[in-house]
């Protein structure tokens, strides 16, 4: 029954339209009726301590880090350089698109931030050159939920935060997954790009490719410098976050001087905003979290999965589905909140590693952005594009299934996860 004033409460508050952060309060509340220990005092405390923590200080910095790239130029030169390379292939901007993606993803951690950033500069590009668009901007939506996967990125912050996990072992973690997804986007984009009635254009000379490499090559060793420093322990997620930020300001203001006084601003402005939304539902989750810790409803969810429980690739199996389902109702950061306090007590029990788990976690929260009716990143594609939803959905159809199939080997396979990220953690 517990269980069922839970989902009722938090459910009901969204229908009316509260947003989540409310309705996450709101659900605390019930639960707190329903036990009959109301207190507001609690509430308070809970939201406030839960937003009180130096670890999320790094899911400011890297937004920021990620608007300053932007701004500053860097996001255009990865393009640039992709371009350079790849643009002369069949259907090379598709391939630009997933090795940009990649570039991207290492430096922002923001699947919103990079879709945005690359729909506006490729979409048109691709519209022009004669692509199918709506399977052009499919590609590019896939290519964006790579952010969240390989770090630095904000869904590992937040989910280590919620499950007192390593944050730089979900980092390290997250590479070889995150590769995975974009070699699957570059497979499927050569079975279907195989029809597309574009003109190759002229393969770049040396001296092209050396120009465009020498141009991006400060915004290549961004990730470089904080995968590298956090794996010779130099650095923290949270120092590294904030180190991203001032090479991507130092870049962008000094070397290519694209960034102005003038676009600072807007940058703090932009970060603020969205920085503030993830703090409310992170202490507002937490209110939450805790009374589902009092409410022992990881116990009763325990014993639904219990028949699992002695088989560990069935019962991720069954997890997934659960956070797929979830995930096509909610955005990102409200279900990794959700979801954590609930099923980590059972990944403890049953015995999987929670590293592991956490990666799989995010990457299908990640793959919940591509979903309708929520589709966070297809709403930026749409917006950014000039296309409607229906013609999206149909071109990120294959990009989706080839990621589930992703998901479905690192299921079957968990080597392909606990493998690399041994070797990249030493243990």
């Amino acid at each position: 029954m517990t269980v069922l004033v839970f989902l009722g409460s938090l459910i009901g508050a969204m229908a009316t339209g509260m947003p989540i952060a409310i309705a996450l309060l709101a659900c605390g509340v019930a639960l707190m009726l329903w036990l009959g220990t109301f207190d507001a005092q609690i509430v308070a405390q809970n939201l406030v301590g839960g937003a009180d923590n130096y670890t999320l200080m790094a899911v400011p910095f890297f937004i920021l880090a990620g608007e300053l790239m932007n701004a500053g130029g860097l996001s255009r030169r990865i393009i640039g350089l992709a371009v350079a390379f790849l643009g002369h292939r069949r259907g090379g901007l598709g391939y630009v698109a997933v090795f940009a993606s990649v570039i991207m993803a290492s430096i922002s951690g923001s699947a919103v931030a990079d879709t945005a950033a690359l729909a506006a500069i490729l979409i048109p590009m691709m519209r022009q050159a004669g692509y199918r668009i709506d399977r052009a901007c499919g590609l590019i939506s896939a290519g964006g939920i790579i952010a969240p996967v390989i770090p630095p990125s904000i869904g590992f912050v937040v989910f280590g935060v919620a499950a007192g996990v390593s944050i730089t072992r979900l980092f390290l973690a997250g590479i070889v997954p995150g590769l995975l997804m974009a070699m699957a986007l570059l497979i499927t984009w050569a079975i279907v790009a195989r029809d597309e009635p574009v003109a190759r254009t002229e393969r770049a000379s040396w001296s092209e490719i050396g120009r465009a490499f020498l141009d991006g090559i400060w915004a290549l060793a961004l990730p470089v410098l904080i995968m590298g420093g956090m794996k010779a322990g130099a650095f923290t997620p949270t120092e590294a976050a904030v180190v991203a930020a001032v090479y991507a300001f130092l870049v962008g203001m000094f070397v290519y001087r694209e960034l102005k006084i003038e676009h600072i601003r807007p940058a703090l402005l932009a970060t603020i905003r969205t920085s503030a939304a993830v703090m409310f539902l992170v202490g507002a989750a937490m209110v939450s979290a805790w009374l589902i810790t009092i409410a022992d409803i990881p116990g009763e969810v325990s014993r639904i999965f219990g028949p699992l429980t002695g088989n560990p690739m069935l019962l991720m199996a069954a997890m997934m589905l659960l956070v797929f389902i979830v995930g096509t109702a909610l955005d990102f950061i409200p279900t990794v909140l959700i979801l954590t306090p609930v099923l980590m007590p059972l990944v403890k029990q049953s015995g999987i590693d929670p590293v592991y788990f956490g990666v799989l976690f995010i990457m299908n929260n990640a793959i919940g952005l591509l979903t309708p009716p929520i589709g966070t990143v297809l709403n930026v594609v749409c917006a950014v594009g000039n296309i409607s939803m229906d013609r999206v959905i149909r071109g990120v159809m294959p990009f989706l299934i080839a990621q589930l199939i992703v998901m479905a080997l690192l299921i079957a396979f968990p080597i392909l996860v606990t493998g690399p990220a041994a070797f990249f953690y030493g243990r």
